[in-house]
């Protein structure tokens, strides 16, 4: 698949679907993915890096995957924190289609997904969990996580997953100069990814 397609609003690849097993909250489980979304055919090495290194989730408050792809992450906050609204925001509608369609699958009703303008602006959110586009280039990322690392709520915690030769410690360094008011730390190294702490 060209790279291009997974940060695509609508992918014109064909959607071929398929299959993919997944371990959420401890349980095997099977979802749905298709090409024309990130990482189609498995769980990708930086979200593995990222959920073997999350502490749980908040249990109650607005939690955000961004950029879910088709919902490992947001599948498995959701699983985490049954009391909790988890939106699973993404500009690529069908990547947003298989995250609804497999926390349907899952009796997750606590997920909402969402285009990145459909989420109300007055939400605040307690975790955010993400694999961010580092492929959009510099400019789109730093725009994404202005946005969404400022809508952390007081005591909010964000964890992002980057690969170091892509650029994880110079994001790292750009957060702490960007966010004064943030803290960033790394978190976890594993498998050249560095998992990055974010918190108010």
């Amino acid at each position: 698949m060209d790279d291009q397609h997974y940060f695509s609003s609508d992918p014109t690849v064909a959607a071929r679907s398929r299959s993919v097993p997944l371990t959420v909250a401890g349980r095997r489980i099977t979802v749905r993915t298709a090409s024309g979304v990130f990482s189609a055919d498995r769980l990708d090495l930086g979200t593995a890096v990222l959920l073997k290194h999350l502490p749980a989730p908040p249990p109650r408050g607005d939690l955000l995957d961004l950029g879910c792809g088709w919902g490992p992450l947001t599948l498995q906050m959701a699983a985490s924190a049954p009391g909790a609204r988890v939106w699973a925001v993404d500009v690529n509608s069908r990547a947003l289609e298989l995250t609804a369609r497999n926390a349907a699958d899952q009796g997750r009703s606590n997920v909402r997904c969402a285009l990145p303008q459909d989420v109300p602006p007055e939400i605040r959110f307690a975790a955010i969990w993400s694999n961010p586009p580092i492929r959009i280039g510099k400019p789109a990322l730093h725009e994404l996580l202005r946005l969404w690392l400022g809508r952390l709520a007081p005591e909010g915690l964000a964890h992002l997953v980057v690969q170091r030769n892509l650029g994880a410690d110079s994001l790292q360094r750009w957060i702490a100069e960007e966010f004064t008011d943030l803290e960033v730390r790394k978190a976890a190294s594993s498998k050249g990814y560095r998992v990055l702490r974010v918190a108010r």
